[in-house]
C-alpha cells in the first residue's frame, strides 16, 4: 500500500469557486488590456499636461530655461485682479447664457417645426439648416467678417440699408456695445444645426401614438407638449445644455478670428482668447498656465456638479 498515492479531488462547491475565480480573472484581464491604450492616452495628453500647467502656474516662466523663478500663487492673485480677465469671465458667462435663452430654444422650437410639423420637404430643410455646422470655424469667421463688414459695402448693411430709408452701415464687430452680441449671432448660426440634430434624434425616442392619445382625450398642442413631448426629451435636453455651457467657456477660434484677437479693445475678449493673447502671445507662459488651471477648474466644477445633480437619473435609467 506504500507505492500508492492517493489525490483528494475538490467538491462540486470548491470546482465551481475554483471556476468563478478564473472567469473573473479572465474578464479583469480583458478589461484591463482593451481599456489600457485608452488610459495611456488619456495619462499622456490629458493627466499629465494637467499637473504639468499646476507646476508651471507656480513660476514666472517665459518658456525658455529651467523653472527658477518661484511665485506660488502669484500668478493667480495677478489675473484674478486683472480688469481685463474679470471682463473676459462675464463675457463668457454671458455667452453661456445668451445660448442657453436663445440658442438652444432656437434649436429645440426648429427641431419640432421639422420632425413634429407638416412641412413639405423636411430631409432638404434639415440639410440646409445643418450646413453651417459642417463649415470649420475659421471658414465661419472669415465669411462672417464679410457679411458684418462695417462700411457700407458689408452684406449686413447692404440689406438693412436697402429696406430703410436713411440707414446708417452699422460697425458690428468694431462698437464695443455690439460685438459681443454680433459674436453670439455667428455662435448661434454655426451650432443651432448640431443642436437641432440632437433634439430631433431624441424625437425618434418620443411615441407619436401618446401624443394622439393625449390629443384624442382633449389637450392643446401646448399641453401636449408640455406634459408629454419636453418631458420624454429631458435627457436630450440636459445632454445639450451640458455640452452647450462647456462650449461656451472653452470657445477660441471663432472668436479669435472674427473679432481680430478679442477687439476692439477687449470688449470681446472670451477666457480662453485671453489665456492665448496674454499667455501665448507675450510668452508669460507661467501666468497663461493659471489662465488654464482656472479654466479647466471651472469646467470641472460644473461637469461634476451638473452630471452629479441634473443627469443622475439619466445614469440611474441606463443601468437599470
Amino acid at each position: 500500500m506504500s507505492g500508492y498515492r492517493f489525490r483528494i479531488l475538490p467538491t462540486p462547491y470548491e470546482q465551481a469557486a475554483r471556476a468563478k475565480q478564473r472567469s473573473q480573472l479572465s474578464k479583469a484581464l480583458t478589461v484591463t488590456l482593451f481599456a489600457l491604450p485608452g488610459m495611456m492616452v488619456f495619462t499622456l495628453f490629458l493627466l499629465i499636461p494637467i499637473i504639468q500647467s499646476s507646476y508651471i502656474s507656480l513660476y514666472r516662466w517665459d518658456g525658455f530655461g529651467p523653472l527658477t523663478e518661484f511665485v506660488g500663487l502669484g500668478n493667480y492673485d495677478r489675473l484674478l485682479n486683472h480688469s481685463v480677465f474679470q471682463a473676459s469671465v462675464s463675457h463668457s458667462f454671458l455667452i453661456m447664457l445668451l445660448s442657453l435663452a436663445v440658442q438652444l430654444p432656437m434649436a429645440l422650437g426648429l427641431a419640432l417645426l421639422v420632425g413634429r410639423g407638416n412641412l413639405r420637404g423636411k430631409g432638404l430643410f434639415r440639410t440646409v439648416l445643418f450646413v453651417p455646422y459642417v463649415f470649420s470655424e475659421v471658414i465661419t469667421a472669415l465669411i462672417w467678417r464679410y457679411v458684418l463688414y462695417p462700411q457700407s459695402d458689408g452684406m449686413v448693411n447692404t440689406v438693412l440699408g436697402t429696406f430703410i430709408p436713411g440707414f446708417e452701415a452699422i460697425e458690428w464687430l468694431a462698437d464695443r456695445n455690439l460685438v459681443l452680441y454680433s459674436l453670439f449671432a455667428v455662435l448661434t448660426w454655426k451650432y443651432f444645426g448640431f443642436y437641432m440634430i440632437l433634439y430631433m434624434a431624441g424625437l425618434q425616442n418620443v411615441p407619436k401614438d401618446l401624443e394622439d392619445a393625449a390629443r384624442v382625450d382633449g389637450a392643446t398642442e401646448p399641453q401636449v407638449l408640455r406634459q408629454i413631448t419636453l418631458p420624454l426629451l429631458g435627457s436630450t435636453i440636459r445632454l445639450t445644455v451640458f455640452l452647450s455651457v462647456l462650449g461656451s467657456f472653452q470657445q477660441f477660434v471663432l472668436a479669435w478670428v472674427l473679432t481680430n484677437e478679442g477687439g476692439p479693445a477687449n470688449a470681446s475678449q472670451l477666457i480662453a482668447t485671453y489665456l492665448y493673447k496674454f499667455g501665448i502671445q507675450q510668452w508669460w507662459l507661467g501666468y497663461g498656465s493659471a489662465v488654464a488651471v482656472v479654466l479647466f477648474g471651472i469646467t470641472l466644477l460644473f461637469s461634476l456638479g451638473y452630471q452629479r445633480i441634473i443627469m443622475r437619473q439619466d445614469y440611474a435609467i441606463s443601468r437599470d
